[in-house]
């Protein structure tokens, strides 16, 4: 008798994970491989770029209605949408650095400023807070529609460019001039 109940259960069970049914069932999105901001405010593209990043894995927050926080690799950006109705669309991409009380307002932070911005053309450095935070920038610029893979490849060029300037710093640097986070992540991950 065991034996016929189990067999029938079996039946069941298998009959059951056979049956498709499309009543309420999830629907797998695909992530995109590009976004169309065109025509849209600022605010709107900032939600619409947020959530293609999301479907395309990446580890992104909403800092505001116009901005974005996202991981990459080591590193934390700022994205923030530009959209102009009469001309190129573009995502300005942040980073952001604490300088040490000792370096702030220093002449040698100055002229280190001042000779980045005129020997380099991946980001344009800005000092900020009375010169208490570094902000580099750069933007990714497009007509209407953008390639996540651009973007991608934008914030590894721009990564490449700050290590390479970091490379070039004096030797213990990295102690005066630290990476400030634009998002919050949980370190018990």
């Amino acid at each position: 008798m065991k034996k016929l109940i189990i067999a029938g259960l079996a039946i069941a069970l298998s009959a059951c994970a056979a049956t498709e049914s499309n009543d309420g069932a999830a629907t797998a999105v695909v992530a995109p491989e590009s976004v169309t901001l065109g025509g849209m405010t600022n605010e709107e593209a900032t939600k619409t770029l947020f959530e293609a990043l999301i479907h395309k894995n990446y580890l992104a927050t909403m800092v505001s209605p116009n901005r974005i926080a996202l991981q990459f690799d080591d590193n934390q950006f700022l994205l923030q949408p530009s959209i102009n109705p009469n001309g190129i669309d573009r995502i300005m991409m942040n980073r952001f650095y604490a300088v040490h009380p000792k370096l702030r307002g220093s002449r040698e932070l100055l002229i280190l400023i001042g000779t980045l911005n005129h020997k380099l053309n991946f980001a344009k450095f800005t000092l900020r807070e009375n010169g208490a935070v570094i902000q580099v920038q750069g933007a990714a610029t497009f007509v209407n529609t953008i390639e996540l893979e651009e973007i991608r490849r934008f914030m590894l060029w721009t990564d490449e460019g700050l290590r390479q300037v970091g490379l070039s710093l004096p030797k213990g640097s990295e102690q005066l001039i630290k990476p400030i986070p634009v998002m919050q992540q949980s370190q018990s991950l």
